[in-house]
């Protein structure tokens, strides 16, 4: 760690120090607010006076104190639950505008009613984005007594529900709802041609759940809405063998970390050679190359039962943060055709993209943003970076006195996988509940397979049933428990010892607690504490330890097989170095990953000011603020759509191969910038001149079937994406010498001095 950042790590614990001393003082004032000898009619005509004062202007922070005395009390006569003074703590937080570092059991919440209550006395508008369908409704109905005791209407947005049921749902004063449906509702609402067809109203405050797996992990990742897709010629058959064919080494290589593959000069005399096309960097081939090199990244960089599985004849992407299979989720156009030919799939065009949106630049859209999560201290330094949010550290009501044991790390894999069997049958044998945290779907069910062969039954979960993982997870506290998962971001239940059940609970603490048990280390460190977490809730006992070997992938990536010369053993290194390398190349790999960011985000920064810019004016006129007839607008809203869709074509087009310009020595950002401005720039015109084309066409009329007639008319059908973009890096610095060396002989030298092409 640098002396910044030390520096920076001070100043913010003292920061966070003294507001939690302000925090506490006003938690212990709201608690002892006597609100309990006021009946239900008291309480209510209460959360009146609220509304009424923060609707005439008064300041919310005024109503504070009052608004959360009055849901603490609502809390505990309606559910039950007397929030802890951390809870109100961490509630005053979010409402200043901070993201919440709080203990996973420590009642996220219930903590989130209060400042979603207070801010929703306005009459704007509050949203809880949640991880999942399931978790947004569940949160809702299980706070909803709270709401609705005190005058406040809630609902949850779902993903399959009709146009009527989201616009109701996003009316109420709090929706809970996933920030992606949040997200791809915001898109359909940006190509309507009428305000009766929108749902959302303007953007006020907002609460992200999960915030480090919302803000950071899926931050970077494009929502995309689309025309219907069609069935496209596959071509890609033909890369996909061409690219079997390649060797590694002597026809393409690596970059530093794996994150890239390259054609080098052999390789690309082979591919021109097997596909009959001549210089494979003459600019009519560009097209070939893009394609070329898609197919060569699934074949060498894509994994099957890692990165995706092949269901029902259809290629099924993992989510590289949670470990399962990630519904509705796509690659960029050309990978996701070279992923399916390298299975031998037939592939589906995507369809024209009608709208765009990250899910960073979306949650910016919201004035008022705060979060909460179990683990965000590890990233504070992006949060205040990228979103401009401060991390501040709630203590648990409880002292934390989980066991969290070295890593213990063997030289292979199959040592490794028979020490977890060994541990686990071990530890099973006592009735001690058992957590086990894998890499992937594959390793899941390996896992899983050789524990059935050891006699030790298990529950796996790396499914896409939300509801029935959370049920159970509940019992992965229970005598015997064993469960085996991919990663536990966004899982939003606790593990209660017995399954909540007190005598039950009572003998798992006796036998230690719940047992955590990682199968690896992830890239980030944040994801490790995300397992552990699930362990030592609300001061019960528990431990966790993570098993490692030096062929796992993060550990091959960085070499360490090569620089630790320790023979094959099945009993694990004793070396405190070790693990200590380990946790360096974690910290390693996150500030490379924030690296990677900031410098995708200088690309898709600019896309979004001119999405931002176009979409002004696009209101304007659906809102009527510019005085034009009925088809002045319809034709407007017609042609605005029509050539931004045409603007994201060309920047997907010219995004995949910008990275070329850093051989020339030219900053591939810089040209990005400069050819998609030069192509919005022309916009307008373009605009204006199809308009008024069309409206002499119309022969200004008004009437909506003639409109129809002339094709102004949104898509008869649309559907909604994901696309995992982060195979798209920043090349410059990954181009070897080799690569750098083929493409000047083929693009340059051999053609001027009219070379051989073999």
């Amino acid at each position: 760690m640098n002396v910044a950042a030390k520096l920076f790590g001070r100043f913010r614990d003292y920061d966070t120090h003294n507001k939690l001393r302000v925090y506490q003082d006003k938690a212990k004032l709201i608690m002892t607010r006597n609100l309990e000898v006021w009946n239900d009619e008291e309480l209510q005509v209460e959360s009146v006076r609220l509304q009424n004062e923060a609707r005439m202007g008064t300041p919310l922070e005024e109503l504070l104190i009052d608004a959360y005395a009055l849901v603490c009390e609502t809390a505990k006569r309606k559910l039950g639950l007397r929030p802890y003074e951390v809870q109100i703590m961490a509630a005053i937080a979010l409402h200043e505008g901070f993201l919440i570092e709080q203990h996973t059991g420590e009642g996220k919440t219930l903590s989130a009613v209060m400042p979603a209550y207070l801010n929703a006395l306005t009459g704007k508008g509050v949203h809880v984005l949640t991880f999942n369908d399931y978790l947004a409704n569940r949160d809702a109905q299980w706070m909803a007594p709270i709401y609705r005791f005190l005058g406040i209407t809630v609902d949850s947005v779902q993903a399959g529900m009709t146009f009527y049921e989201k616009r109701e749902s996003y009316s109420a004063d709090i929706t809970y709802v996933t920030a992606k449906e949040a997200g791809f509702d915001y898109l359909r609402d940006t190509i309507a041609l009428s305000e009766a067809d929108t749902v959302h109203r303007p953007f006020h405050y907002v609460i992200v759940d999960e915030a480090d797996s919302l803000l950071l992990d899926e931050a970077r990742v494009p929502l995309v809405i689309a025309g219907e897709p069609v069935s496209s010629k596959n071509d890609g058959i033909l890369f996909a063998e061409v690219a079997r064919k390649l060797q590694q080494g002597e026809h393409y290589v690596f970059d530093e970390f794996q994150r890239n593959v390259y054609l080098n000069e052999t390789g690309a005399a082979r591919a021109e050679s097997l596909m009959g096309c001549g210089n494979l960097y003459d600019s009519h081939n560009n097209g070939l190359l893009s394609s070329l090199n898609c197919a060569l990244h699934a074949e060498t960089l894509l994994t099957k039962d890692v990165d995706y599985i092949v269901r029902d004849g259809m290629i099924e992407l993992i989510d590289e943060y949670t470990g399962r299979v990630a519904e509705n989720r796509h690659l960029p156009e050309r990978l996701q055709a070279a992923l399916a030919a390298k299975e031998g799939l037939q592939s589906l065009a995507g369809g024209k993209i009608l709208g765009t949106i990250t899910l960073q630049h979306f949650i910016s859209l919201y004035p008022k943003i705060c979060g909460m999560t179990a683990t965000a201290y590890a990233s504070a330094m992006e949060f205040e970076a990228v979103y401009q949010l401060q991390v501040v550290r709630i203590p648990s009501n409880r002292p934390n006195i989980r066991i969290d044991h070295p890593h213990q790390i063997y030289t292979h894999k199959e040592a490794k996988l028979k020490a977890l069997v060994r541990e686990i049958s071990s530890v099973h044998r006592t009735g001690r509940p058992i957590l086990i945290g894998t890499s992937s779907v594959g390793e899941s069910d390996l896992l899983a397979e050789a524990l059935s062969a050891a006699g030790v039954p298990c529950h796996v979960l790396n499914a896409r049933n939300d509801a029935e993982e959370a049920e159970i997870i509940a019992k992965a506290g229970e005598i015997g428990a064993v469960t085996v998962s991919t990663n536990m971001a966004g899982r939003g239940v606790d593990i209660r010892l017995g399954g909540g059940n007190p005598m039950q609970a009572e003998a798992v603490a006796n036998l230690g607690g719940l047992y955590v048990i990682g199968t690896h280390v992830n890239e980030s460190v944040r994801i490790d504490d995300q397992l552990r977490g699930r362990s030592g809730r609300q001061g019960d006992p528990g431990a966790s330890v993570f098993f490692v070997s030096l062929e796992d992938e993060l550990l091959l990536r960085f070499g360490i097989h090569k620089a630790i010369r320790a023979p094959r053993q099945d009993e694990p290194l004793e070396d405190p170095v070790l693990r200590d390398k380990i946790i360096h190349i974690q910290r390693v790999v996150m500030g490379q990953n924030f690296d990677i960011q900031q410098e995708l985000n200088g690309y898709s920064d600019m896309v979004e000011d001119q999405r931002r810019i176009l979409y002004e004016e696009r209101l304007a006129i659906l809102k009527g603020m510019k005085p034009m007839s009925p088809a002045e607008q319809r034709v407007r809203l017609f042609y605005i759509d029509k050539f931004w869709a045409e603007h994201l074509a060309y920047v997907s087009y010219l995004r995949e191969g910008i990275h070329l310009e850093s051989i020339a020595s030219r900053s591939p950002i810089d040209e990005f910038h400069v050819q998609i401005t030069e192509a919005f720039d022309e916009i307008p015109d373009k605009i204006n001149r199809a308009s008024e084309e069309m409206l002499v066409r119309l022969e200004g009329s008004n009437d909506p079937g003639k409109w129809e007639k002339f094709g102004l008319k949104n898509p008869t059908s649309t559907r909604t994406y994901i696309i995992n973009d982060q195979y798209i890096q920043n090349k410059r610095s990954s181009w070897s010498a080799m690569t750098v060396f083929a493409y000047w002989l083929r693009k340059f030298a051999r053609p001027l001095f009219k070379l051989s092409k073999y």
